[in-house]
């Protein structure tokens, strides 16, 4: 077995990969930019070289400089993570060369996959369906708007070397197939310094189900069931879980023995996995193979207690797999969330800065992962789980230059039903303050009825979300458990304020009982009486419900109990009552006396300030390019400019009709959020 292993990637993978090899007695090395300097996975690492400035394409993917920090810290073996250099073939082969242990598959198989239109070909002649399209490379924008009206509308427009949904468009008409092509050619030659495009039929209404296969160099290869991972936004996957509501064991075998087929096609050794699309009648589709270890491989973990990054190490060692196709058990339900610094109010634009609050939810074990030993956690076991891949910390910095994503939450319970209700908490109970994030959206969607009945395609969120994602407006019976909580919560308040000013005494002040709870556009007058062991909260209706928590004033997460169901509020104060975040939604409660609650109801209401004529900057970027210039008149739909952020380029567009007045912002300046780009007449 290696003594020492490199791993070429940066954040939570990385940090993924150091917990394994550290389990297995494997000394690490990390690698690291500027903008690194200070990460969790240089912190974790036995050892760290810095090999260049923040931007990935003169560090992280720079391969010479990768080499040098092998030969300086003797590594034996380089595991790639994903993304960055994880699926180069440039990269294996030096590591070949130079004597070094490549944690992934052969320099064939990387090529054969890797690139995608060969893989469609060698699918193909394995045996595996394939989706309709042309293979050949496009060269440029006016022949990808001829081949997409040949194949049909939609189309998808993808890079031959992409991945993580960088690279892909898909297109409607002549119009978008001509900004697409432009846009992918531009992502994948950043991304991946490839920029070649191919077309193929986009399938309506799919499904993305993925199969995980393991093979080792002595001819041996299993699946380990599928991951369904159709919500999707910008054909980047959002959340996960394993295994799919929608198939059925004829198609999960069907599936997997393809894609193990498709594996032994090439060569495979090593961790990887083969993506279908699935319609409606559970016909499947051959996508693309991944030749590395997949963002959401912790679902499969978690139902099969097999830890893919050792398999991966001891495949890379020569080892023989240890499990057989029938070892292969799928125990439970597990769902992933993808953590992203991206604000949801603002179309999901990627946010930068810094983690002033950065407190996850306690690690629990449970589960197959239990049962073999294997669980990375160490926190006490359960009845369901909650893990945790993060690469960042409270008080690091979020950069722009890489991927948005920061954390994967886990959890795993005995059936769909429990996993999706861990979710729910544990989103609750992941506090993130100091940048944008879509904890309120993935809340959201562990909420929706759609979702929570597996009813799910890749157009779930396009579809349910058509104009952008603008908050939750939560249920009466919820709002209701929030408003007593936050009623006893006030009175708690109340009692720590007058003693903390001296007031309570023999002749102490008396908190009332009767109050005004007003969230969400209601308002529900209460009646709060309170013993040793918590508080009943009587409603005008005369319904009540008993709130027990041990909350004191001035923290920040509170844990309550509502007549037996647990319920968990991030809260901050505000005059009169809190801010409360909860599945999804972001309120101001406001508890009022009944006298008060009168008052404010006669207050006019102050209106935000009027930024209609002005184009602002949603995030933080650099402008690529200005479509437009001082006097055009502009149509709605029509592109204004096009501002690049976290390796991904945003296309900003007119809402309505009007005469551009001034530009303030040109080609390579980088702006700030809510800076002004330009103004209209």
């Amino acid at each position: 077995m290696f003594k020492k292993i490199l791993i070429a990637n940066r954040g939570e993978i990385a940090c993924r990969v150091i917990k394994t090899a550290r389990k297995m007695g494997i000394a690490t090395v990390a690698i690291h930019s500027d903008a690194d300097a200070q990460a969790l996975h240089v912190q974790m690492a036995d050892e760290a070289v810095h090999i260049g400035p923040s931007p990935a394409n003169e560090s992280y993917i720079v391969i010479d400089k990768v080499m040098d920090a092998i030969r300086k810290t003797g590594a034996e073996a380089v595991h790639p993570g994903y993304g960055f250099l994880s699926e180069n073939p440039k990269f294996a082969k030096a590591l070949e060369a130079e004597g070094v242990a490549f944690v992934g598959p052969p320099v064939r198989a990387i090529e054969a996959m890797g690139d995608k239109i060969t893989s469609k070909k060698i699918a193909q002649e394995a045996g595996v369906s394939t989706v309709p399209g042309v293979m050949g490379l496009i060269e440029d924008a006016d022949e990808a708007v001829k081949i997409s009206g040949e194949i049909g509308y939609p189309v998808m427009i993808k890079a031959s070397a992409g991945g993580g949904g960088k690279g892909m468009r898909i297109a409607w008409n002549d119009e978008e197939a001509r900004e697409g092509f432009q846009s992918s050619k531009n992502e994948a030659a950043s991304s991946f310094g490839d920029d070649r495009i191919f077309i193929e039929k986009f399938v309506t209404q799919p499904r993305h189900i993925e199969i995980q296969v393991l093979c080792d160099a002595h001819g041996n290869g299993i699946y380990l069931g599928e991951r369904e991972c159709s919500i999707q936004r910008r054909n980047q996957k959002v959340i996960e879980e394993a295994p799919s509501p929608f198939l059925d064991e004829k198609t999960r075998r069907a599936m997997g023995e393809q894609a193990v087929a498709l594996a032994h096609a090439v060569g495979y050794a090593s961790a990887g996995t083969v993506e279908f699309i699935v319609d409606g009648e559970r016909n499947f589709f051959f996508l693309e193979m991944n030749t590395r270890l997949q963002v959401e491989h912790p679902v499969t973990e978690l139902v099969t207690g097999v830890d893919l990054v050792e398999q991966m190490i001891r495949v890379a060692a020569g080892e023989k797999l240890s499990i057989t196709q029938d070892d292969v058990t799928l125990k439970g339900w597990a769902m992933e969330s993808r953590l992203y610094a991206e604000d949801p109010y603002r179309g999901f634009l990627p946010s930068i800065g810094r983690l002033t609050r950065y407190r996850p939810p306690q690690e629990i074990a449970a589960g197959p992962l239990l049962e073999t030993g294997k669980w990375q956690g160490d926190a006490p076991s359960g009845e369901t789980a909650v893990r945790n891949d993060t690469g960042v910390y409270e008080g690091g910095e979020i950069s722009m230059y890489y991927d948005p994503m920061i954390a994967k939450l886990c959890t795993w319970a005995p059936d769909r039903a429990q996993a999706i209700e861990a979710m729910r908490v544990a989103l609750d109970s992941f506090e993130v303050e100091g940048i944008g994030h879509n904890l309120p959206f993935l809340s959201a969607v562990m909420d929706h009825a759609k979702f929570v009945s597996g009813d799910i395609t890749t157009a779930f969120i396009a579809e349910e979300y058509p104009d952008g994602f603008h908050g939750v407006e939560l249920a009466g019976d919820i709002l209701r458990r929030i408003a007593a909580s936050t009623a006893a919560m006030h009175r708690v308040a109340e009692i720590r304020r007058t003693r903390i000013s001296g007031r309570m005494d023999n002749h102490e002040r008396h908190v009332g009982e009767d109050w005004v709870v007003s969230l969400q556009g209601e308002s529900y007058p209460v009646t709060v009486s309170a013993d040793r062991e918590g508080a009943s909260v009587r409603f005008e209706d005369g319904a009540i419900l008993r709130v027990a928590s041990d909350w004191t004033p001035g923290n920040q997460l509170a844990r309550l109990d509502v007549d037996g169901s647990p319920l968990v509020l991030k809260v901050g104060k505000i005059t009169q009552g809190f801010r409360i975040r909860s599945r999804g939604a972001d309120l101001k409660v406001n508890i009022r006396t009944p006298r008060q609650a009168e008052l404010a109801a006669l207050m006019p209401e102050k209106l935000p300030p009027d930024t209609s004529r002005m184009l602002l900057c949603p995030m933080p970027g650099m402008i690529v390019k200005v479509h437009v210039a001082e006097g055009d008149e502009v149509q709605e739909g029509q592109a204004l400019c096009t501002v690049e952020a976290m390796k991904m380029e945003n296309i900003l567009r007119a809402e309505r009709k009007a005469v551009v007045s001034c530009v303030n912002a040109a080609p390579g300046d980088s702006l700030a959020v809510d800076e002004v780009i330009m103004e209209f007449e």
